[in-house]
């Protein structure tokens, strides 16, 4: 079986990367709401398969279909709630700061909390405490999207061209995928009880 979360961190960076790269291509070429979800979808099930590469060494039971679908059904619906907030942003921003700020945070926390919810679905079949997996993973992702905004932000500009948009943009989902393989490895070998 070996190292749980070393196994991990390797594929799901990966899989996550390899992920990321389709919805960042797609936003590199349209900014077509229901194209990126799509490709937000696809991102899911490329994660979701990279994750039960080591699932199924670990809990041999677990449903792959189950694990894969919720996986990209959530992806999906943390694209949906984002690209909702770009695509509106003018007329939420004409909300009062009472009513935009608890709608933001919200939205926030549906983004960094679908996959742990719904591969906790899953995951609570096969593991006591199962419910810690949806904060941790929230946690990861959160730092996960932190690293990729800190590192993209400064150097993506207006009128770049396409190329250089979409490397920015994998350069920046390397990181992240790997801060968030990096947490929820840590975390799927502690619920497991395992190195």
């Amino acid at each position: 079986m070996g190292n749980v979360w070393a196994t991990w961190l390797l594929w799901v960076t990966a899989g996550e990367f390899a992920g990321f790269l389709i919805p960042a291509v797609v936003a590199a070429l349209t900014s077509s709401g229901p194209l990126l979800v799509l490709a937000g979808v696809v991102e899911g099930v490329v994660l979701g398969g990279a994750q039960c590469l080591v699932l199924r060494r670990v809990i041999p039971r677990v449903n792959v279909r189950d694990w894969i679908g919720v996986t990209a059904l959530a992806a999906g619906l943390a694209w949906a709630i984002a690209l909702f907030a770009v695509h509106n942003e003018e007329p939420l921003r004409s909300l009062p700061p009472a009513v935009l700020l608890p709608l933001a945070a919200i939205a926030g926390i549906g983004v960094v909390l679908s996959i742990g919810i719904g591969q906790w679905f899953v995951l609570r079949r096969h593991v006591d405490r199962a419910f810690r997996w949806v904060w941790l993973t929230g946690a990861a992702w959160c730092a996960g999207l932190l690293v990729f905004a800190t590192f993209t932000s400064p150097l993506w500009r207006l009128g770049q061209p396409t190329v250089l948009v979409i490397l920015i943009g994998a350069a920046g989902g390397l990181l992240m995928a790997a801060t968030m393989a990096f947490i929820t490895g840590a975390a799927l070998a502690y619920l497991l009880g395992k190195p």
